[in-house]
Parts: structure tokens; C-alpha cells; sequence
């Protein structure tokens, strides 16, 4: 099942599904964020208005979660470090323009529904409209945040 959500405050509405689940029109505009095409699916049939290939996650961090190198923790503050460098920054400015003036829906080819790219950025995109700096930085910020050590005088 496709995860759809309406997006509070300044996005019009936010959702994730599997790109082999039909296309709704109240999917608004459809964005395939997978690096590679979903196998066996015709362009027609996909139904896809845009494919952000550069905000993928990259072939390197993709193949380190196949290959169960990296916990679903790591992946995503990994892939929000992805995120905030090019080429995905400029595809994520674009995408977050697009969602505060329409309805999106983020495309995944995965089995897994519930850990995926799709559902990553997800979350990542909706931290950047909350006013949060992302998923990575957010990491780097609360290691930061830790109390030092009083030192003698």
C-alpha cells in the first residue's frame, strides 16, 4: 500500500507509493526519486510527470544497503548528507518548490514499503519545511549540542 499523507502548513500534500500501485489522481504530480527505472514498467503504464534521478541516493550508499553494510539509522542520516550536497541540493530546492504549490507524490520501486529512498526523503523533505536544517545536519547539530566536560582552573 502507498503511504499518502496530507502535509500540514505551507506544502499542499505530500505522499509516497510504490510505483507499481495505480496511478490516482489525487496523487498530483507523480515523482519517480530511484536512480534506476523500475523493472517491467512501461512508461505508460508508470505514469510518471517527473523523474528526479539526481535525487536518488547514491549507487554507492544504495549498494552499501543492499548489501546490509549500513543500518536504516545510518542510510538515512547518510542519504540526508546526500541531500544537502549537489547534485541532490539543487533537486531537493526544486522538489520543496514544487510541494508547497501542489499536491506530489514521491514513486519507489522497492518491496520494502517502509524502508525505502522514498520514505527518507519524506521525511527529510518535510524537516525542511518545518524550518529544520535535515536529517544530516540535524545529526551533526545535536553531537554539537552535548555538554563539554568542566575543566579545572
Amino acid at each position: 500500500m502507498g503511504h499518502k499523507s496530507p502535509v500540514s502548513g505551507s506544502a499542499a500534500g505530500l505522499g509516497v507509493k510504490r510505483v507499481y500501485a495505480p496511478a490516482d489522481a489525487s496523487d498530483g504530480t507523480r515523482i519517480l526519486v530511484d536512480r534506476l527505472w523500475p523493472r517491467g514498467m512501461s512508461k505508460d503504464k508508470a505514469r510518471i510527470d517527473i523523474w528526479l534521478k539526481d535525487i536518488a541516493p547514491s549507487d554507492t550508499l544504495r549498494r552499501r544497503v543492499h548489501a546490509k553494510q549500513a543500518t536504516w539509522d545510518q542510510f538515512v542520516v547518510d542519504y540526508g548528507r546526500e541531500l544537502a550536497r549537489e547534485p541532490g541540493a539543487r533537486a531537493a530546492q526544486e522538489l520543496l518548490a514544487r510541494i508547497v504549490r501542489e499536491p506530489v507524490t514521491l514513486l519507489y520501486a522497492a518491496r520494502d514499503e517502509t524502508h525505502n529512498n522514498a520514505i527518507a526523503l519524506k521525511a527529510w523533505l518535510l524537516g525542511q519545511l518545518a524550518g529544520g536544517p535535515g536529517v544530516g545536519a540535524r545529526a551533526k547539530r545535536s553531537e554539537r549540542a552535548r555538554p563539554k566536560k568542566a575543566t579545572p582552573r
